[in-house]
Formats: structure tokens, sequence, C-alpha cells
């Protein structure tokens, strides 16, 4: 991913509320990076995330944070 440009283009597919990180958005995230090796995650001002945290617990590469949105990569094997 290039720049902000393709951040904006690419549309956020996971949202995390107020109760934070858990298993379900973990679970979701791996599944979206296996079907489309990207996805962008936004979260609420007063959720308590960390992307990196995030990255960790799906093993993928996180390449960018604007604010509360991030885009996540699959991690490729190799």
């Amino acid at each position: 991913m290039e720049g902000s440009d393709a951040m904006q283009d690419l549309k956020a597919t996971v949202w995390i509320g107020k109760q934070g990180l858990s298993e379900s958005v973990i679970s979701e995230v791996i599944l979206q990076l296996e079907r489309r090796h990207r996805v962008k995650v936004k979260w609420l001002r007063n959720a308590d995330f960390d992307p990196q945290s995030l990255a960790r617990s799906t093993r993928a590469r996180l390449v960018m944070v604007r604010g509360r949105t991030a885009v996540l990569e699959e991690h490729k094997k190799g």
C-alpha cells in the first residue's frame, strides 16, 4: 500500500466499539485477511484499542495508522 491515497480507497470492513479488542474481532480480522489480504479497521474514540495489539494478535503487518483508522495486511509467509 503506497501512501494515503490507497488507504482512502480501501473501505473499512471492521469497526471496534467501546468493548475494544475481543476474540470475535480478532477472528473476523483473520478471516478477512485470508479472503481480502488487506483490512481497514476503524474504532470509536472511547474504545480501548491498540492497533499494534491487533496486528500481533492476527499475525498481520500494520501498514498505516491515521487517527482512529488502521490498515492491516496479511503477513506474507516465506
